[in-house]
């Protein structure tokens, strides 16, 4: 039964982490901007914050917010602002110039791993991962599965989004090309909202 439901876990976890979020969206534009290596905290620490989360989460923080829903409530609309904030940030952006650093810096590996905490889209995927799957082993073992599986798929997830914004970087080149395409990003960020904005 297990072996089942660990092949359901990945599959669903495949689909969920390698959708555009808010997670994949930063990534991709971050590889743009930044390139691949500046890019690598934001990448471990959405990977290892996402992984902590649903370990926590499942290991009875989930009891928390079952007692107190509005502490639930604070962390969805904390989220929402801290995501306009950055897709404000992801639209100025400017690209590099073949001498100098562009404008801004990369999220650091704490910033990308507390952002899993007001992550919405993250908050969904945790639920369900917990709700559906946690039939995958007894207890305790369980949730360290599940943590290790989501480790394992946000990992590749995470660094295929930042590469495949990395090799970007040839075709849009130009200032204007990019400044449009961080715009478009900025505006798929403030999309992801949807879910929080029409939740009744």
């Amino acid at each position: 039964m297990s072996r089942e439901l660990t092949i359901a876990f990945m599959g669903f976890a495949v689909a969920a982490f390698y959708t555009p979020g808010p997670n994949n969206i930063m990534l991709l534009s971050s590889g743009l901007n930044y390139g691949f290596r500046r890019t690598l905290p934001h990448i471990a620490g959405i990977t290892l914050g996402f992984a902590f989360l649903v370990l926590i989460v499942g290991l009875g923080m989930g009891a928390v917010f079952s007692t107190h829903p509005l502490l639930q409530t604070v962390l969805k609309y904390a989220g929402a602002a801290y995501l306009l904030y950055l897709a404000i940030v992801i639209a100025l952006a400017k690209p590099a110039g073949p001498e100098k650093e562009t404008s801004g810096r990369p999220m650091t590996f704490l910033g990308a791993a507390a952002f899993q905490w007001i992550n919405v889209k993250g908050w969904v995927i945790v639920a369900g991962t917990i709700t559906a799957y946690a039939a995958i082993a007894p207890y305790p073992w369980n949730m360290i599965i599940l943590a290790s599986l989501s480790l394992l798929v946000g990992l590749t997830s995470s660094t295929t989004w930042a590469f495949f914004g990395t090799a970007m970087q040839p075709i849009v080149s130009s200032p204007r090309a990019v400044r449009v395409f961080n715009i478009v990003m900025a505006l798929l960020l403030m999309a992801s909202l949807y879910p929080v904005l029409t939740e009744g």
